[in-house]
């Protein structure tokens, strides 16, 4: 049976970040694929509901300790939660702002690939994906101000291949996603800057959270075995004009 002909099977999943528009995509098509799907978050409620703050090490071991106590496994992981600031420039900003966005978007990152990964180790196998975004190899400085978001952003994707060299030959596998503009209730906040950034999307419009959902499946299928330190970028063309 080889990788493209996949027999869907049962997994065991998480995600942190899971109330997000992403996350609710990405765990709402998980579970449709019929996998068991932990949700991580500050709020998050329901049977396999975990609250989690992924600034805090022991916060996520312990997660991930009672899901392996829970269902036997981890199989896949996701790593989502995030935040952005409020288009503030550089001067402007404040070293406990800074790493305020640091501590989410990277450390956080950390945290949740380091501690699901030490159980795949010992399992010999799982896959990991973390949510990066354009914005960790493109600057994104058009029209909003977010130096701390791109750093932790290229933080994220470098984290990713330095994972992905370790643990590859081990049965981990670590992969990222690297969204552009996405339609999530995040934006509502930003409808001012809405225009301006699909007037330079040469596909015309922002990405749907569906769709996201759509590679971060991809990679945490065996369809994509041969995937190792990858980063999807799906921006709809924004980092080529």
């Amino acid at each position: 049976m080889t990788p493209h002909n996949e027999t869907p099977v049962r997994r065991v999943m998480a995600m942190t970040g899971a109330n997000g528009g992403i996350g609710h995509a990405v765990c709402d098509l998980l579970e449709q694929q019929g996998h068991r799907v932990f949700r991580l978050d500050l709020n998050s409620t329901g049977p396999d509901a975990l609250h989690v703050d992924v600034t805090d090490g022991g916060s996520v071991e312990r997660a991930f300790a009672e899901i392996l106590e829970t269902a036997g496994r981890i199989d896949g992981v996701v790593a989502g939660a995030g935040i952005v600031e409020d288009d503030v420039a550089a001067e402007d900003m404040s070293s406990t702002e800074f790493n305020r966005i640091l501590s989410v978007n990277l450390t956080g990152v950390f945290h949740t690939l380091t501690s699901a990964g030490r159980h795949m180790l010992t399992q010999g196998s799982g896959s990991l994906v973390a949510i990066s975004s354009m914005s960790g190899n493109h600057t994104v400085n058009r029209p909003q101000n977010q130096c701390a978001y791109n750093a932790s952003k290229a933080g994220v994707s470098a984290l990713v291949r330095s994972l992905a060299a370790e643990w590859g030959g081990r049965g981990v596998r670590v992969n990222a996603v690297s969204p552009g503009y996405v339609a999530t209730p995040l934006l509502e906040k930003k409808q001012h800057q809405v225009a301006s950034w699909t007037e330079h999307i040469p596909a015309g419009r922002l990405a749907h959270a569906a769709e996201v959902a759509e590679a971060v499946s991809f990679l945490l299928s065996n369809r994509s075995s041969y995937f190792l330190g990858s980063e999807l970028l799906m921006d709809g063309g924004y980092t080529l004009v």
